[in-house]
């Protein structure tokens, strides 16, 4: 193995360790780690251009290399599962004229809704839907593909299904149980999503992961799957089923968008959108979710354009198995998973969310206490 390697995989070795998600590497400068949220600088000499232009060249896959030459980016995965460090998820780029990577430790095992602290029943219920788009929401390193990986195991485990995935790149592996998974990562077994979105209605599957909804096209793509009997699940950034929602218009021109309204209404089955809160104890963080369950009112509404209501339809949804956030962060605060105080500053209603912690409720009928 080669000295950068080894200069690389010490790195990484230490931020795994350490419980790092991500490590930033910039040139000339020491290698930064994010631990539960916060950046911390590693003590160590700073990594010049030369090292991290050799660590890229060296560890991306041979068909990656002319992309990178040609665009000054790249995404590839990084195994050091030989080492018992897992695998990573690498992004090289270049800023300033020089090298910058960022790498995040992925897991390969999926999780379980329990392991994530998420509260299972309705994940369950998601999982059984037939056909629809479930969209997982949140910034960047709020653990949606944590999330997400754990609805692809469940339904792995409960249910006889092909599962194609379009992946950049692959994060989890995944073990055939009950379902068959076929999984494709971008540039290398598929040169783009666009092909790769081409081919997936020609693979015979029950469930295509699309890793992000990112343009006009993909979404198409995932509508039309939607509506031929297939199950879709992808990623959105978005702070909240109302954004998320209004995103799923930016796809399209003005003019395009009222007659979109009722076909996004008929496809979309759910959102959930979730926000990573630091744990009461320890070191770690676990995901509070907002879940938009769209049944015949948030179809309406949807329809209307008036999306300024999805979030008092959330409250009003509870039996068809939305949440708000609120309510997540009240079930976790009553957990001793987090404390009441970093719920209250998450919270997008902290004085709704007061009132809850006090045991006083805004209902449909009026105040419950």
């Amino acid at each position: 193995m080669s000295e950068i390697l080894n200069l690389f995989n010490s790195l990484l070795q230490l931020a795994v360790e350490n419980q790092a998600s991500d490590i930033h590497i910039k040139s000339n400068k020491p290698a930064l780690l994010r631990l539960h949220g916060s950046l911390e600088s590693v003590d160590m000499d700073a990594l010049t251009p030369e090292q991290i232009q050799e660590f890229l060249e060296t560890a991306m896959p041979a068909q990656f290399y002319q992309d990178w030459k040609d665009t000054g980016q790249v995404d590839f995965s990084y195994d050091l599962n030989e080492l018992g460090l897992g695998r990573f998820r690498v992004n090289g780029f270049y800023q300033r004229g020089t090298p910058s990577v960022v790498l995040r430790h992925v897991k390969d095992m999926p999780p379980s809704f329990e392991s994530l602290n998420h509260e299972p029943s309705v994940f369950h219920e998601l999982a059984k839907q037939r056909d629809g788009i479930i969209l997982v929401c949140g910034p960047t390193g709020s653990g949606k593909s944590s999330t997400l990986a754990a609805l692809l195991e469940y339904i792995n485990e409960n249910f006889d299904k092909h599962i194609v995935t379009l992946e950049d790149p692959i994060e989890f592996n995944y073990t055939d149980k009950k379902s068959v998974f076929n999984q494709r990562e971008i540039g290398i077994d598929t040169p783009d999503f666009e092909h790769g979105l081409k081919a997936v209605l020609r693979q015979d599957p029950d469930i295509i992961l699309i890793g992000e909804m990112r343009d006009r096209s993909t979404f198409e793509t995932a509508l039309h799957a939607s509506e031929t009997g297939h199950l879709v699940f992808g990623t959105l950034h978005a702070p909240n089923a109302q954004q998320a929602i209004q995103r799923l218009f930016e796809f399209f021109p003005v003019e395009q968008q009222p007659s979109m309204r009722r076909q996004i209404a008929a496809a979309l089955r759910a959102t959930i959108t979730q926000k990573l809160i630091p744990v009461i104890e320890g070191e770690g963080r676990v995901p509070a979710v907002e879940i938009f369950v769209v049944d015949s009112l948030g179809r309406k509404i949807i329809i209307d354009g008036e999306f300024q209501k999805i979030e008092s339809v959330i409250e009003a949804g509870e039996e068809e198995g939305s949440k708000t956030f609120n309510k997540d962060l009240y079930r976790l605060v009553k957990a001793g998973a987090i404390a009441r105080q970093d719920a209250m500053n998450y919270s997008p209603n902290p004085k709704a969310l007061e009132m809850n912690l006090k045991g006083i409720f805004l209902s449909t009928g009026g105040i419950v206490g």
